[in-house]
């Protein structure tokens, strides 16, 4: 079977396994049925930006083209630093998104990727965010009430623990293990006295697994504007993550608005 459509990144649900879906033109396509199996992805050399769906010869911010890279709301400079949001003070693109996306709760959270991270999330991405970041487990750290107030403890833990992941370590098979509630409890002492009023009580921990029969020993980020092939068998999805037989891997996300031919 042929499917093809503009890349945006994988939906997925967390339950034993995380499953995988991935939408081409409609057409919702369950990953976990072909791990295991041959594939065959063929980018077209065609790239529509993800807002607003023109042809653009370059992608911007995962997935825009420039125009919207500096004018959408979702392109916004707070969505990678949350500390510069504005919306709380009436500035944003787009004050009604932001109503919706910047003003609403958002949780600070410790996560085992390739090590113990921080990172923000809405509160209505829980658990998607620390599927997309490809996280063992995750624990809520402080609640706030919108992006700002977030991103602000986010940064006094960035002097402790680090917020990006390592994506090698991360599509390794390294056991990783870190006792999370401990490591919550150290950094409830790096908080300013001012933050200390959000943090969160609950321990609970969420842990995922993901779909993957073995990591490969040696493994290849690839990237479509330098390959436009893969025929390969997949054995194994972890965060937006496809990982091949080869050791290849393959970001979706980072590829989103690439029109692609897949072959199953």
């Amino acid at each position: 079977m042929i499917f093809e459509g503009n890349l945006i990144k994988m939906n997925a649900s967390n339950g034993k396994v995380v499953e995988y879906y991935l939408n081409l033109k409609e057409k919702i396509i369950h990953l976990n049925e072909i791990i295991g199996k041959p594939i065959k992805i063929e980018y077209t050399g065609q790239i529509n930006c993800k807002k607003c769906g023109k042809i653009t010869k370059k992608s911007f911010g995962q997935g825009f083209c420039y125009s919207c890279f500096i004018k959408a709301p979702e392109a916004e400079e707070c969505v990678l630093r949350p500390e510069l949001c504005r919306a709380h003070e009436g500035i944003a693109r787009d004050l009604e998104f932001a109503k919706e996306h910047c003003l609403i709760d958002h949780y600070v959270y410790l996560a085992n990727t390739s090590s113990v991270k921080v990172g923000i999330t809405r509160h209505n991405q829980i658990p998607t965010r620390w599927i997309d970041q490809g996280a063992n487990s995750a624990i809520i750290f402080a609640k706030t009430s919108n992006r700002y107030e977030a991103g602000i403890i986010e940064v006094e833990l960035k002097k402790y623990f680090p917020d990006k992941t390592n994506w090698r370590t991360m599509l390794s098979d390294i056991n990783n293990d870190v006792n999370l509630i401990a490591e919550k409890s150290k950094a409830f002492n790096f908080l300013s006295e001012i933050n200390k009023m959000y943090y969160y009580n609950e321990d609970l921990i969420t842990e995922i697994k993901y779909p993957v029969i073995y990591f490969p020993k040696k493994i290849k980020s690839i990237d479509f504007d330098k390959v436009s092939f893969i025929n390969e068998k997949l054995i194994g999805i972890k965060g937006q993550y496809l990982i091949f037989e080869n050791g290849d891997v393959i970001n979706i996300r980072k590829h989103e608005g690439y029109y692609i031919k897949l072959e199953i």
